[in-house]
């Protein structure tokens, strides 16, 4: 097993995620089976009761774990499913080490960071993986591991100090570090000195950069980058140049140009590691592939507006899994993608009181729009305006697509202003339970335990009998069941559900036991679609997800190219 370590200096968020996928993709292009484990060193178990504006989206993975969002980057780039098991955090760590203790494993001896917290540290990173996470069912040749946050940080210490031990554990041959760091421009001249110094602290910890990889916005003059060279202990042709693209999907093609792999290769050896001949030419079909979707990119002139209307607008990473669905939709529709950022409270009657020009400018953005998108949260702020531009959609003949509680949203609207129940309301969305209350509490749920305690992972839906004529299922191929993943706790109430199909809102996918609503779609207008799953956690760059496809495809007028 090949280790590959990506860490960060100098601040985070600077695309240690992106840079990771991307080299465990030029690792599979090569033949090699990849998987990915994400560090995160904040003390909550999983990222499950994080708020979206404090950490980003939550990503569900097929086991129902809530990981961070960078799990949702490395299997839409290398085509792998993961576990809840793929995303170690100290509070995992902490409660099974203490628990361990609790049950006396440690034979009565002082537990303490070193070593007990760093051995359990290794040993998670050393058995995880080796989980086969493709379709061969095999064990992997190379793990990336990133570390989340920035090196120096009091939280990642004990993570530093075991990968600093893992190295000794492993083998020099079989563990590699990329430290990705930030070269800022001052008064036009590109600054190196952050980027000495974090190498120099990651040195001074017992972890020596065998990659120095530098974001920045441009790409660096040759001073700088053998000034990075000299001062960080790399060779010239070890520091590589991250700098701002027109898209994501070149990193990997940037990357290769700097030839990351065979720099890699002469320190994992990787000559000694001979990938079967049918893998080699699958991953060179991939590359070809990536390659082609990428430079249809860059020539792409016909362009779509979506309206994405939502209550975390203010972090676009709180719906990156929605934005990058839309992304592979549009390449694979060729277009070229604008979203409409619409802060779903400013679509309410009260802002046009208190905020005049926020009211008129979010209702500009959706009128606009080609297309909206009312995409999953929680709580009551904002939903009044999704309700709006839900029924802005579909009096307009406008394509629509609701997730989750955009769902939702649509069956609240259609009760109130098509079969006339004005006071159509969700539990969710107000504290005395409603007089019609369309959208109910899940039975099952726990009301008291908020952590992992959604209907959460991978489920069956099941297409209805007589809805052949539908739009989406024609997309999903015209089988008659399709697994996605699920994040809710509120569903729609079967008490109404007859007179709604009464009134044309059709359930055309229900769950496997026909009790739970999953998919409603309007037969008479251009592209009317909810979802109770999440179908962007399964979307992938070369591979889009059905209702995002649909969708797009609908608000570019395409839509009869693909059924």
């Amino acid at each position: 097993m090949k280790y590959v370590v990506v860490s960060g200096g100098v601040i985070s968020g600077i695309g240690k995620g992106v840079i990771a996928s991307s080299t465990g993709l030029l690792f599979k292009t090569r033949g090699f089976k990849v998987s990915a484990i994400k560090i995160d060193p904040y003390m909550n178990i999983d990222a499950g009761t994080m708020s979206p504006l404090e950490h980003g989206e939550v990503f569900v993975l097929d086991d129902g774990g809530e990981a961070d969002l960078d799990l949702g980057n490395y299997e839409r780039y290398l085509n792998v499913t993961l576990t809840r098991e793929n995303n170690i955090t100290t509070g995992k760590i902490y409660s099974q080490v203490i628990e361990r203790e609790r049950k006396g494993d440690y034979l009565g001896k002082t537990v303490q960071v070193v070593p007990h917290i760093t051995n359990a540290i290794q040993d998670w990173i050393e058995r995880v993986a080796r989980i086969p996470v493709d379709e061969t069912g095999e064990e992997p040749d190379v793990c990336i591991v990133e570390l989340g946050g920035t090196v120096g940080d009091i939280e990642s210490a004990p993570f530093v100090e075991a990968l600093r031990q893992f190295q000794f554990r492993v083998g020099s041959e079989n563990f590699a570090l990329i430290h990705v760091s930030l070269i800022p421009v001052v008064n036009g001249e590109q600054k190196t000195k952050p980027t000495q110094v974090a190498v120099r602290d990651l040195r001074g910890l017992g972890l020596t950069a065998d990659i120095v990889a530098c974001r920045c916005t441009h790409k660096l003059e040759k001073a700088t980058t053998d000034k990075i060279s000299m001062f960080c202990h790399v060779g010239p042709d070890q520091v590589l140049v991250v700098h701002d693209l027109s898209s994501v999907y070149h990193v990997p093609l940037l990357l290769d140009q700097q030839m990351i792999i065979e720099q890699l290769s002469k320190k994992l050896k990787l000559e000694k590691v001979s990938p079967t001949p049918g893998y080699v030419s699958k991953g060179a079909s991939l590359w070809a592939d990536w390659k082609n979707l990428t430079s249809t990119h860059d020539r792409m002139f016909e362009s779509v507006t979506i309206a994405l209307v939502g209550k975390y607008t203010n972090l676009k990473d709180s719906y990156i899994s929605v934005v990058k669905s839309l992304e592979h939709s549009a390449l694979r529709c060729q277009r070229k993608l604008t979203i409409n950022w619409v802060e779903a409270s400013d679509l309410e009657p009260d802002t046009l009181q208190t905020n005049r020009v926020n009211f008129h400018k979010a209702w500009h953005e959706v009128c606009k729009a080609d297309g909206i998108l009312v995409p999953g949260g929680f709580g009551s702020r904002g939903t009044e305006g999704m309700v709006a531009a839900a029924k802005w959609a579909r009096e307009n003949n406008v394509p629509y697509l609701g997730i989750c509680l955009g769902l939702q949203i649509a069956v609240i609207e259609y009760a109130r202003n098509v079969l006339g129940i004005t006071d159509a309301q969700s539990e969710e969305l107000v504290e005395e339970t409603p007089a019609n209350p369309l959208i109910v509490f899940m039975p099952e749920v726990s009301k008291t335990h908020l952590g992992g305690t959604m209907r959460l992972g991978l489920r069956a839906t099941k297409f209805q009998e007589n809805t052949e004529w539908s739009k989406l299922r024609k997309l999903y191929g015209g089988g008659d069941t399709v697994h996605e993943r699920h994040r809710h706790r509120y569903e729609v109430n079967p008490k109404f559900v007859a007179e709604l199909e009464a009134r044309g809102f059709t359930f055309v996918g229900k769950d496997e036991v026909g009790e739970r609503m999953e998919i409603f779609e309007l037969k008479d207008h251009t592209w009317f679609v909810g979802t109770q799953y999440h179908p962007e956690y399964l979307s992938r760059v070369l591979n889009p997800s059905k209702p995002y496809l649909g969708f797009l495809a609908a608000s570019a007028g395409i839509l009869d190219t693909l059924l």
